[in-house]
């Protein structure tokens, strides 16, 4: 049978974790400041665990808090489903929706099309957070992120949205000052300026790749800038500091006008994916399931 009361203790907490000190959670769960920190005591009894660490300046869940949170959170988002489901409103979407998100599709792809998502759920929210890195969709507090780049762990629920081709491109302000390279090895004389763009996952610059039909040159380039922004690394190509290897969605204007040129159009073979992350598999919540239908009709 059901215990309330530990139901009610795991609502508290994940009321603390979300608004990152008891006197908030206490106001937003309409008890008092005294009350929630019983409820975490008595929580804390039952689990035989330290869920919160606290000091003067902040309230940060313990490694057991974060376990527990991860692996109740998708089970209380699911019971959240079935009651709406049960009630009729399996169609309710509304609440806020956090949503991790990489910035070049936040920019390119989502904000020029929420309006008609947003249109569509007058009762829901969007608090959409553009980040460089995925992190802990559960500790950080997110129902689900879009992000660029190959899954690194299992771990949340994973969709692949598309593949991109990866691209390498000058201006022609460069090219005038620096010849145009006819062979990717040619990019490893120190005559030539590659934009270097920094891994979010390891925090060193990606290594560059040319492939075709199968096969994988690496080239060790040099550059003198490092990025880690998509659109500040297409704008610096733009300008001519250098040759970079952008993603293709959203360049296709700059080669269509020449305000970049393809190198190594026979050597453009390499693919980086986008996917879409959610916490559970099971019973995500109304909200959640919108939001990804709308993006997979977007990207198609």
């Amino acid at each position: 049978m059901m215990d309330a009361r530990l139901l009610s203790g795991i609502g508290t907490m994940i009321a603390v974790a979300e608004t990152g000190n008891f006197a908030r959670a206490a106001e937003s769960l309409g008890l008092t400041p005294s009350g929630v920190s019983r409820a975490i005591g008595r929580l804390e009894q039952r689990l035989g665990a330290r869920l919160f660490n606290r000091n003067a300046q902040a309230t940060v869940l313990t490694e057991a808090g974060r376990q527990f949170v991860a692996e109740v959170t998708p089970l209380l988002a699911g019971i959240a489903d079935a009651a709406a489901r049960t009630g009729g409103e399996t169609q309710a979407v509304r609440g806020r929706l956090r949503v991790n998100c990489d910035s070049w599709f936040a920019s390119l792809m989502l904000a020029p099309k929420l309006q008609s998502f947003l249109d569509a759920y007058p009762a829901l929210t969007l608090d959409l957070v553009v980040r460089d890195t995925l992190g802990d969709l559960v500790s950080d507090g997110f129902d689900a992120a879009i992000r660029f780049g190959v899954p690194q762990a299992p771990g949340p629920v994973t969709r692949r949205l598309l593949e991109t081709r990866i691209l390498t491109c000058a201006a022609p302000s460069y090219l005038a000052r620096h010849g145009r390279p006819n062979h990717p090895s040619a990019l490893a004389d120190p005559a030539h300026h590659c934009l270097l763009f920094r891994d979010p996952a390891t925090g060193r610059p990606f290594d560059w790749e040319f492939h075709r039909a199968g096969e994988i040159l690496r080239v060790s380039v040099h550059g003198r800038l490092v990025l880690n922004d998509v659109a500040t690394s297409i704008a610096a190509c733009m300008a001519g500091l250098g040759i970079a290897q952008p993603m293709a969605l959203g360049i296709d204007a700059a080669l269509r006008d020449g305000r970049l040129v393809e190198l190594f159009p026979d050597w453009n073979g390499e693919y980086f994916p986008l996917h879409a992350y959610y916490p559970s598999r099971h019973l995500p919540p109304a909200k959640v399931r919108a939001f990804l239908d709308f993006v997979l009709a977007e990207v198609a």
